[in-house]
């Protein structure tokens, strides 16, 4: 099949681009590059620099699936250019769809974030729970499932909720809860824990990639939103967890994000997707990623100093 994979140079659409390549499919890559490029060559991917705001400049002739990374993502990011994460986040994620449809593209899948919800006082947060989105970037991935879902008669529509990601991707993030941890205590034998209460969901960067393979695969069974993400835990656990293994001090400080809630998905399980990951294994990749020297403390690992250098060009 022909995938189109929007923000297929970062993260985790480094890995997820291997691994379609990996199963014989022609990946087109569409990146606008902020953060590098990492893919290898291969002869079944096409790899496209471009703004996907620029939606005349996408290609979607003979693509049977999108798979949607491509945002401004995280809370300082939108913070620091409401109308960019706006634009690129629904605007550019409304175009793309219609485009899709125009195309006759049978499969949508959409990376919305399960920082939706808010805070939440449940014991468990389900995908039919009341969003409460605090910030513009929680906001936008709000907006931009429900203008998706708004096409779900025209196309097949898959949203994905996902947790915080963590482990080693060669296009590493830094501003990850575990990978930061885990880098500051290598890199500087402390680690600054703003809060520590909350408990946030996590999702291994390896089993990330597989549920959009899951997916990919079970399109003629799946449709709507699905919460991704197998480990709640609080910010001090996680942090007590790497100093196990790294020994560092823990400093404590206040937190202004009181964002804490414990994500469920069982809906994802039910569909036969099974993790393989744990939060100790991404612990355990950001180590060895470190000691062999493939991680460094340079800019483009944190979203926001790149998006700070970059704000003039957006």
């Amino acid at each position: 099949m022909h995938v189109l994979l929007t923000g297929g140079c970062g993260y985790i659409g480094t890995l997820l681009t291997a691994r379609l390549l990996e199963e014989g499919h022609k990946v087109t890559v569409v990146d606008i590059m902020w953060f590098g490029n990492y893919l290898p060559k291969n002869k079944n991917l096409t790899v496209i620099k471009e703004d996907i705001r620029n939606i005349s400049n996408i290609p979607m002739d003979g693509v049977d699936t999108v798979i949607h990374l491509a945002n401004v993502a995280n809370d300082p990011c939108g913070e620091l250019n409401s109308k960019l994460a706006w634009e690129v986040n629904v605007l550019a994620t409304m175009q793309l769809v219609e485009k899709a449809i125009q195309n006759k593209v049978k499969l949508f899948i959409y990376a919305s974030s399960g920082s939706v919800y808010g805070v939440k006082e449940e014991a468990e947060v389900t995908e039919d729970l009341s969003l409460v989105p605090i910030s513009d970037y929680n906001k936008t991935k709000m907006i931009s499932e429900r203008v998706l879902l708004s096409y779900k008669d025209l196309i097949n529509i898959l949203c994905v909720r996902p947790a915080t990601v963590c482990g080693y991707s060669p296009r590493m993030r830094l501003d990850l809860s575990v990978n930061m941890l885990t880098f500051q205590a290598l890199s500087r034998k402390k680690i600054t824990v703003f809060g520590g209460s909350q408990t946030r969901p996590n999702i291994h960067i390896k089993d990330m990639v597989e549920v959009y393979m899951h997916f990919f695969k079970k399109r003629e069974e799946l449709e709507g939103i699905y919460n991704a993400g197998f480990e709640n835990i609080s910010i001090m656990d996680i942090a007590e967890e790497v100093a196990k293994i790294v020994p560092a001090e823990i400093i404590v400080t206040e937190s202004n994000d009181p964002r804490s809630y414990n994500l469920s998905s069982n809906k994802l399980l039910a569909t036969g997707f099974s993790p393989k990951y744990s939060v100790l294994d991404g612990i355990k990749d950001v180590i060895e990623a470190y000691r062999d020297g493939k991680i460094k403390d340079e800019e483009n690992c944190y979203n926001i100093k790149t998006m700070e250098k970059l704000k003039n060009l957006c």
